[in-house]
């Protein structure tokens, strides 16, 4: 038998709203990355888009297990010499909740165009509200 491939026109893709409200960080990000990639689909494959767009609501509100609120680091580099920067969780959760959120599900994504391609279909956003009514977007509960 030959491996049915879908058409552009056959993907539907979907859009889900996300509470992260006391969610663990990792647990939500797999789960997020799942629906994004298209795993949940029986036409999924692994070189399309046959995600779905997930928005990310109460960014601010994620949890860490253990001792990580206290150890986990994020760093980044500029390139020059003595150009590594590094943020502790706490501090990242002060400034810029969403990119911790966006960092992790990154991380769970291809490392190619497709990756990049598939990160984008991710909206995350501090509170209750987002721009995004028009879609009509499903809650999801994630269990």
């Amino acid at each position: 038998m030959k491996t049915e491939m879908p058409k552009a026109d056959q993907i539907v893709h979907n859009w889900y709203v996300v509470d992260a409200t006391d969610q663990v960080l990792g647990r939500l990000a797999t789960r997020v990355a799942s629906l994004i990639r298209g795993k949940h689909k029986p036409i999924f494959s692994p070189n399309l888009d046959t995600g779905d767009f997930v928005i990310v609501l109460n960014a601010e509100k994620v949890r860490l297990t253990g001792n990580k609120e206290l150890q986990k680091t994020y760093q980044r580099y500029s390139g020059y010499q003595s150009g590594l920067t590094t943020i502790s969780f706490k501090r990242m959760l002060a400034e810029k909740p969403e990119e911790i959120i966006i960092h992790a599900v990154k991380g769970m994504l291809p490392k190619n165009i497709l990756g990049r391609q598939l990160l984008q279909k991710l909206k995350v956003y501090t509170g209750n509200e987002h721009p995004h009514q028009a879609q009509k977007p499903e809650k999801l509960e994630l269990v």
